[in-house]
């Protein structure tokens, strides 16, 4: 697993998209209380679910590989000539 250059920016970014993609459809309202953690692992859960993301083998599913796969998901939906992509 490469990591992204601009991986933590990505994943912050990526968190609050998640978020907004899982409230926005209804199914989950996160509160303030709720760790990184947890809204990671629902977020991936849901977008592998709602098929948007190919899932990991379970034996893989870990808070970097899961944070990693995120960030690629948020990476793909930026523009080329995002500055964190750069």
């Amino acid at each position: 697993m490469k990591k992204l250059k601009h991986e933590t920016e990505l994943f912050k970014q990526a968190l609050l998209a998640g978020v907004k993609y899982a409230e926005g459809r209804g199914v989950v309202e996160f509160e303030a209380t709720d760790s990184a953690s947890e809204k990671l692992l629902y977020i991936y859960r849901l977008l592998v679910h709602d098929k948007v993301i190919q899932p990991l083998p379970e034996d893989q599913v870990a808070e970097k590989t899961l944070r990693h796969k995120l960030s690629l998901w948020y990476a793909r939906q930026l523009p080329a000539d995002h500055p964190l992509l750069q």
